[in-house]
C-alpha cells in the first residue's frame, strides 16, 4: 500500500474505523484519486455554495453603488449561491439560512428581484409569504450539500462531494475496493440516473411533512436506494401550462433535467447522464464529454441505426453544415427552460418540438419568424407528414 495512503488511513478519527459506512468528506479521496479530485474542485458542482468570508471574490456585483432592490451589505452575507447564470445571497439566523430579497443576473449584469410568489412553487402554501420565513434547510440544502441531518442541520460538506453521487465512504478510505463504495457506472439505468435526478428535478418526498416541515428535497435518499421510494417528479396533464411544465409536458424552468430525461426514447434506452456529463469535470460547455456538436454523432451519424436515416446531416437537418441551425442541440433541446428573467437553460426530453407546440424548436432560434413560417417551412420538408405539421 502506497505511503500516502497509509499515512491518511492513521490520520483518520478513530471513530470511522469503528462503525462503518459513515460520511468523511471530499477530501478522503483526494490521496488516491488526486487528479479526479482536482478536476472537480474546480466545477461549478464544487462551487455552488461559497462563504464569501473566505472567498470573498466569489460575490461578483459591487455591493457598494446603491440599488434600491439591495437592502443588504456583504456583512449580512452568509452564503453565497451560484455564478453562472444567477448569484443569490443568504443570511443565517439562528441555526438557519434565509434567503436575501436581490440576486444578480450574470448575463444581463442587474439586478433582480429574488421571492418565490405565494400560488407558484407547490410548497409555497407551507410557509409564509416573507423570505425571512423561508429557511433553506428544508427547500435547499439537501442538494447543496452532502449528508445534511434534518434534526441538527449540520451538513459533511457544502457543495456536491464526492460522497453525494458514490454513498459514504469511510470504510472505502479505510480498505479501497470496488466492493464497499457506489459507483453510478456499475448501477443499472434508473439506479444510476437516480444519482442526478434526485436534485435535477422538481418534485415532493412522497412522505410529506417530515418532523413538522415541509421538504423540497428527497429527505432519506442516498445512491444505491431507489427514488421512487422518496421523490415523486411533479406530475403534469397534458394540455396544461403549469408553474412547471408547458402544455407537452415538457419542463419551462430549470431543475426540471429529470423530469423531462425520464419521458425521453434515451431513457427508455438505457442512456445515463453520465453518458454525456462527466460532473469531474471537462472543458467542455455543462461539463460534456465532448462539444456538443461532436457528442451527439458518437451515437447518432447518418444511416446509423440509431438516426438520422438520412445521406447527410444536412439533409436530416436542412441547415448549412456548421451553421447553429445544424447541431442536434438547436432542435432536439432547444433553450426553452427559464433559469432567470430571457436566460434559458436546454430542455432535456430530446424531442423535435414541432410548431403545433409553444414554443417549438423552430422559432427559439428564428425568434423574428412566424408560427406560420415555421409550419410551412416544415411542410416544404419530404420527412414530414403536411396533416401532422398543420396540427
Amino acid at each position: 500500500m502506497p505511503r500516502l495512503v497509509i499515512a491518511a488511513l492513521f490520520a483518520m478519527p478513530a471513530a470511522l474505523w469503528a462503525q462503518a459506512p459513515a460520511y468523511v468528506g471530499s477530501t478522503a479521496c483526494k490521496t488516491c484519486h488526486a487528479a479526479t479530485y482536482e478536476r472537480w474542485s474546480k466545477t461549478r458542482m464544487a462551487n455552488v455554495v461559497t462563504d464569501p468570508k473566505g472567498r470573498p471574490e466569489v460575490i461578483l456585483p459591487d455591493l457598494s453603488k446603491p440599488n434600491p432592490l439591495v437592502t443588504f451589505k456583504k456583512e449580512d452575507i452568509a452564503f453565497v449561491y451560484g455564478t453562472k447564470w444567477k448569484q443569490r445571497y443568504f443570511q443565517k439566523v439562528a441555526d438557519d439560512y434565509f434567503p436575501l430579497g436581490a440576486q444578480w443576473d450574470v448575463t444581463h449584469q442587474v439586478w433582480r428581484a429574488y421571492h418565490t410568489a405565494n400560488g407558484t412553487d407547490w410548497w409555497t402554501k407551507f410557509y409564509p409569504d416573507a423570505n425571512s420565513a423561508r429557511p433553506t434547510g428544508p427547500l435547499c440544502d439537501g442538494c447543496h450539500s452532502v449528508n445534511y441531518n434534518i434534526q441538527t442541520k449540520a451538513v459533511t460538506e457544502w457543495n456536491v462531494g464526492c460522497e453525494k453521487c458514490h454513498g459514504p465512504g469511510s470504510e472505502h478510505a479505510r480498505r479501497p475496493s470496488r466492493a464497499n463504495i457506489a459507483n453510478p457506472a456499475r448501477l443499472n439505468y434508473v439506479q444510476a440516473n437516480d444519482v442526478c435526478i434526485q436534485c435535477h428535478s422538481q418534485g415532493q418526498p412522497l412522505n410529506n411533512p417530515i418532523e413538522g416541515k415541509y421538504y423540497d428535497w428527497p429527505v432519506g435518499f442516498h445512491v444505491g436506494l431507489a427514488l421512487k421510494d422518496y421523490w415523486e417528479l411533479e406530475p403534469h396533464k397534458p394540455g396544461e401550462t403549469t408553474f412547471t411544465h408547458f402544455p407537452d409536458g415538457t419542463g419551462h424552468k430549470n431543475r426540471m433535467q429529470g423530469n423531462d430525461f425520464v419521458q425521453s426514447v434515451m431513457y427508455t434506452r438505457g442512456i445515463t447522464c453520465f453518458s454525456c456529463h462527466d460532473v469531474h469535470g471537462t472543458a467542455n460547455n455543462a461539463d460534456l464529454l465532448k462539444p456538443a456538436s461532436v457528442m451527439c454523432l458518437q451515437c447518432h451519424s447518418p444511416q446509423s441505426p440509431n438516426g438520422p436515416h438520412t445521406a447527410s446531416i444536412e439533409a436530416h437537418t436542412h441547415h448549412k453544415a456548421g451553421s447553429a441551425g445544424s447541431e442536434c442541440i438547436g432542435c432536439h433541446m432547444p433553450k426553452i427552460e427559464q433559469t432567470i428573467a430571457d436566460v434559458n437553460v436546454r430542455s432535456h426530453t430530446f424531442k423535435f418540438i414541432p410548431p403545433s407546440a409553444l414554443p417549438n424548436s423552430c422559432n427559439s432560434c428564428h425568434a423574428d419568424k412566424t408560427l406560420q413560417w415555421a409550419k410551412d417551412a416544415l411542410k416544404s420538408w419530404p420527412e414530414f407528414s403536411p396533416w401532422r405539421v398543420a396540427q
